[in-house]
């Protein structure tokens, strides 16, 4: 019996709601959001209103059934764990579950035609970005490399769209997102530690201390701020990233470093919640502001 079924009693039925929850709304959103910023950033906001529209579109699909794809393939882990247990596939709301797996193919195939679309080297990173994305599961060994493969795709996806070149600016943007990717994984793994170890997974960081977690995570957050900084200095940026990029560095730095000092789950847990659109999507939406808005 999965574990939904002795929380809940039943298992409710499945409807559109339960195919959107699926394709998780907030991490797509937020990896569409990227994409798009990084297109303004390529072509300094000069493109036009309904190619942005077409590209965050091209984002959506993408990252959706990618996202849709990893979410069916976990069905099983996730109904082991008490934090996952409740998403439809886990409880078994969509039956069967391969009529979310068609779904989230078919958002997968209009993504990758819409990719096409936009041009050739849009739809390698976005074939790319799925597979290292199917790949990076529960049953992953490490973030690297297949999930800064997967993240880095929407930047790339977002960039090509609008451009064909491979800048410094592009590379520190791809470094930017790897460097973020323990402080979001890392840290709700730590959290939920027991509840991944309770479900048979036993790899890094769940088989490592907190110290020495707290510890890595507290050198990828300085990592992460220095590049951040960075892109400061290479864009030839103004005073609206510079703040952003230095309250946010902060932040990031002083949650991790929190994390190590405290030697508390909970400071694991207001690590995560600060990585993922207070951080990330703050930083990224401050460098769109000062490409419009330059001080």
């Amino acid at each position: 019996m999965h574990l939904t079924e002795t929380v809940t009693g039943v298992k409710s039925r499945g409807g559109w709601v339960e195919y959107i929850r699926v394709l998780k709304p907030r991490e797509t959103s937020l990896l569409a959001f990227i994409g798009l910023a990084t297109a303004v950033l390529a072509d300094r906001g000069t493109g036009s209103f309904l190619n942005y529209l077409f590209i965050l579109g091209t984002l959506i699909m993408a990252s959706a059934g990618a996202n849709g794809i990893t979410n069916y393939l976990d069905r099983e882990i996730d109904a082991r764990m008490v934090r996952t247990c409740r998403r439809p596939l886990a409880v078994g709301s969509i039956d069967p579950p391969e009529k979310a797996l068609f779904f989230c193919i078919a958002l997968s195939i209009l993504g990758m035609g819409m990719a096409w679309m936009l041009h050739s080297f849009v739809f390698v990173a976005d074939l790319v970005g799925t597979l290292a994305a199917v790949i990076w599961r529960k049953r992953a060994t490490c973030v690297f490399p297949q999930g800064a493969i997967a993240s880095c795709a929407p930047v790339l996806m977002g960039w090509l769209a609008v451009s064909r070149s491979f800048p410094v600016e592009l590379w520190l943007l791809c470094a930017l997102i790897s460097f973020w990717l323990p402080s979001h994984i890392w840290s709700i793994m730590t959290f939920y530690r027991e509840d991944y170890r309770m479900a048979g997974l036993n790899y890094f960081p769940l088989n490592a201390s907190f110290k020495r977690v707290s510890l890595i995570l507290l050198a990828t957050s300085l990592l992460l701020y220095g590049v951040s900084l960075g892109l400061y200095f290479v864009r030839d940026s103004g005073m609206i990233y510079l703040i952003s990029a230095n309250i946010l560095g902060i932040l990031i730095v002083y949650a991790s470093w929190r994390m190590l000092t405290t030697g508390r789950s909970i400071s694991a847990w207001q690590l995560y919640r600060l990585s993922a659109f207070p951080y990330l999507g703050m930083l990224f939406l401050s460098l769109c502001l000062d490409t419009f808005f330059r001080i």
